[in-house]
C-alpha cells in the first residue's frame, strides 16, 4: 500500500483550480488547439529555453532556436547538449505515459544523454543542494530512492480521478525534486513531467509553456520548494505552482484573443499555403494550415479569406454546394 505524499488541500488551491478550469474551457473554443507544426515547435522551443534557463543554462532563446534548427551556435558544449536533449524529450510529449516509472527513466535517458554519469538510472550516490560551502538540503539516501519513486507512482496512479490532475501534477513536481532521484536533470524532469501529466488530462496544456512563467520568478520557485522542505509537506509549492499555471493559462488566453482580432494573419497563412491556379477542397486546405476542426477553420480562415476577396469559389452562386472548391485569386 502506498503512502500518500504529505500535503493539505486548501481553499486557495480549490479557488485556483476553479479559475484555471474556467479559462481552459474558454481556450477550448479557439482554433489554436489545432496548431500548425511551426507553432507547436515554437512553443516547445520556448519551454525548452525556459526550463534549461532555470537551471542556469547560458543559451539565449535565439541560440536555443538555432541549436534546435540545426544552425551553428557558439556556446558551452554542455549547454548545447542540454538543449538538444531537452528538445528531444519535450518533442515526445503526448506520446509517452506519464503514469509509468519506466517511461520516466527512459525519458531521463534522453534528457541527460551524454551529460550525466547515470543517465536513465536512479542515482547511486548521495545528493545535496549547496549554497557556497553550506548544505541547505540533503536528499534522501540513494538506497531509498527506488522505493520512494515506486511509492510516488503508486500514489499517482491510485488517486487518478480522485485528486484533480492540476493538484496531483504539482505534488508530483515537488516530490520528484525532493526525492532527487537522479544525479542530474531533476528539475528539468520535474517540470517536463508536470506538463506531461497535465497534457494527459487536457491536451491544451501541451501547447501552454508553463515553464516560461516559472522562469519569470525563479527565486519564488526555489523559495517555495525550500519552504516545503522545511515544513515537511508540499502545500506551499502546490499553491505557488497553481498560481503559476493560472498565469500561464491567462497569457495563452490573451494571446488567442489577440490572434482572433487579426483575421488578416490567418488569411495570409491560408493563401500562403495555396498554389496559383489550383482548386482545393476545404479538407485539403485544413490540412495545409494544420487544422482539425472544420467549424474553427471555416470561421477563422476560409470565410474571412472568401469575404476579403483573397480566395475564389468554384461555384460562387451556390457557396454551400457539395463539392465546393477554392482557388487563390490572382490579379
Amino acid at each position: 500500500m502506498y503512502q500518500a505524499p504529505p500535503f493539505t488541500i486548501t481553499q486557495r488551491m480549490l479557488d485556483l483550480v476553479f479559475r484555471i478550469g474556467e479559462r481552459i474551457s474558454r481556450i477550448d473554443g479557439y482554433e489554436s488547439l489545432d496548431p500548425s507544426p511551426r507553432l507547436r515547435k515554437q512553443n516547445l522551443i520556448r519551454s525548452v529555453h525556459s526550463s534549461c534557463a532555470i537551471e542556469a543554462n547560458s543559451l539565449s532563446l535565439e541560440q536555443v532556436s538555432d541549436v534546435i534548427n540545426g544552425r551553428r551556435v557558439i556556446g558551452p558544449k554542455k549547454d548545447i547538449d542540454e538543449v538538444r536533449n531537452a528538445y528531444e524529450a519535450y518533442a515526445g510529449l503526448g506520446s509517452f505515459d506519464p503514469y509509468s516509472m519506466e517511461e520516466l527513466l527512459r525519458i531521463h535517458g534522453i534528457m541527460t544523454k551524454g551529460t550525466a554519469e547515470e543517465s536513465g538510472r536512479f542515482r547511486s550516490k548521495g545528493e545535496g543542494v549547496f549554497s557556497g560551502d553550506e548544505c541547505i538540503f540533503m536528499a534522501p539516501p540513494p538506497e531509498q530512492v527506488p522505493g520512494n519513486m515506486v511509492n510516488l507512482f503508486e500514489w499517482l496512479n491510485s488517486t487518478r480521478g480522485e485528486v484533480n490532475a492540476l493538484i496531483a501534477s504539482c505534488v508530483f513536481h515537488y516530490e520528484l525534486v525532493f526525492i532527487h532521484p537522479f544525479t542530474d536533470g531533476n528539475g528539468r524532469m520535474a517540470r517536463l513531467w508536470q506538463t506531461a501529466i497535465l497534457g494527459n488530462w487536457r491536451p491544451v496544456f501541451l501547447r501552454i509553456p508553463v515553464e516560461n512563467r516559472i522562469e519569470m520568478t525563479p527565486q519564488e520557485y526555489y523559495e517555495a520548494i525550500d519552504r516545503c522542505n522545511r515544513a515537511g509537506d508540499s502545500t506551499a509549492f502546490v499553491e505557488f505552482m497553481l498560481q503559476t499555471i493560472l498565469n500561464a493559462v491567462e497569457d495563452a488566453e490573451h494571446a488567442l484573443k489577440e490572434d482572433v482580432r487579426r483575421p488578416s494573419a490567418r488569411v495570409s497563412r491560408l493563401t500562403d499555403a495555396m498554389k496559383e491556379g489550383t482548386w482545393y477542397a476545404s479538407k485539403e486546405l485544413m490540412g495545409r494550415v494544420g487544422m482539425a476542426s472544420y467549424p474553427n477553420f471555416l470561421t477563422y480562415y476560409l470565410r474571412p479569406a472568401v469575404e476579403s476577396g483573397a480566395v475564389d469559389l468554384e461555384f460562387p452562386d451556390t457557396p454551400r454546394a457539395r463539392g465546393q472548391r477554392y482557388r487563390l485569386r490572382t490579379y
